[in-house]
């Protein structure tokens, strides 16, 4: 594969790099300490993605006629990866791009798109995704909140956990059962926050600000023009939805400038002229690479107008290996960046270590690395 950049390519790059660079504010690596789910950093970026809007950078891959420039999927993957370098500034809303807005697009209805997509364009809406439930984490099919119909309406109840953003979204992406069938039998809701029913309570974090939350919907009632596509079509959204969602997420991009930063520190002080630090920096900026070429390799089918399949899970379980080594590295080399005395490297500490739970737990990747990618039998022969 040939991974050289396009000279247009990489004057969008520069691009985005400049408008970072100018529209940041000067104490951005310590502000973003603050968490992409704090009041604060969804605040921040309601702004900052208004600007990239404005500067038709917030949703350049997405086609014209949705408030897009139309372009190719290297450019988002580009645009993912500068904004994660530089601390992921768009906050929540990052998932807006990646993966609920391509969604809305391929599965929403006419009403739907023109409702729930011109806010996402704009960068003025915050979505949180109701999906892991007590007893039904990264087993999605094995979810319990109910939908039953009721005239025009769906009842729901049931309860959603670690719901990131659920405190300040505007709109729910909810994961309902109705009908007993495991896979078949989930549906998929467009829910306002605001719907009466609805609870949400902080589930309190050792990292970050108001990351969490659980979610209760009690006889919450919401119009059948909610639901995004039909009913028990919920298996095929997701499975797009996610592969979006897991390559949107570059962390390896951010896990490389740490990397980058450490190094710096340690051979200004001389730390790094020891051989075992230098072979562990090796070891790390291996992993990272990796997990750049594993995405590019996907990014490359995508371009190409070929479907990507479970394969995406390989990438994203080099990612986690890739975050969690240099974060294990700052902390056994650098340690007083975790005391702020280098908060770019603590912000990425915060990111790194619920790398392997975000999108989809690591051991989950495992397993559909094992079952899908490589055929292996779920029981000894």
């Amino acid at each position: 594969m040939d991974f050289a950049w396009t000279s247009a390519e990489q004057a969008f790059r520069e691009r985005l790099r400049a408008f970072l660079a100018k529209t940041l504010p000067e104490d951005w690596e310590r502000f973003s300490q603050h968490g992409p789910a704090s009041p604060a950093l969804t605040r921040y970026a309601e702004t900052f993605c208004g600007a990239l809007a404005r500067e038709e950078l917030l949703t350049p891959h997405w086609p014209v006629e949705i408030g897009g420039q139309g372009q190719d999927p290297w450019h988002q993957a580009i645009l993912a990866e500068e904004m994660w370098i530089a601390g992921e500034p768009r906050g929540g809303q990052y998932m807006n791009v990646n993966w609920i807005g391509p969604t809305l697009i391929k599965y929403g209805s006419e009403e739907q798109r023109a409702r729930y997509l011109p806010p996402i364009a704009e960068g003025r809406a915050l979505w949180c995704q109701g999906f892991s439930e007590p007893g039904s984490g990264s087993d999605l099919a094995s979810l319990r909140t109910r939908a039953v119909r009721d005239g025009d309406d769906y009842v729901v109840n049931g309860q959603k956990i670690w719901t990131s953003y659920a405190g300040l979204a505007d709109t729910c992406f909810l994961l309902c059962r109705t009908s007993d069938d495991r896979k078949r039998g989930i549906t998929i809701l467009l829910v306002p926050m605001d719907t009466p029913g609805i609870t949400v309570r902080q589930i309190p974090s050792i990292i970050g600000e108001g990351d969490i939350h659980e979610v209760f919907f009690d006889d919450m009632r919401v119009p059948a023009t909610a639901r995004l596509g039909e009913e028990g079509q919920a298996w095929e959204i997701i499975a797009y939805s996610l592969r979006n969602e897991r390559l949107g997420i570059p962390r390896y991009a951010l896990a490389r400038a740490a990397l980058d930063r450490a190094v710096a520190i340690l051979r200004e002080r001389g730390d790094f002229a020891r051989e075992a630090v230098r072979i562990e920096a090796a070891q790390a900026a291996a992993l990272c690479e990796a997990a750049r070429l594993a995405s590019y390799a996907i990014v490359t089918r995508r371009a190409e107008g070929e479907v990507v399949g479970q394969e995406s899970s390989s990438a994203r379980y080099a990612t986690v290996l890739c975050e969690r080594t240099v974060a294990e590295f700052v902390v056994e080399h650098v340690p007083e960046a975790l005391a702020d005395a280098h908060p770019y490297l603590k912000m990425h500490h915060q990111r790194g270590i619920v790398a392997g739970i975000a999108a989809g737990a690591a051991e989950i990747q495992l397993n559909i690395i094992a079952s899908d990618v490589l055929g292996l039998p779920r029981e000894p022969r």
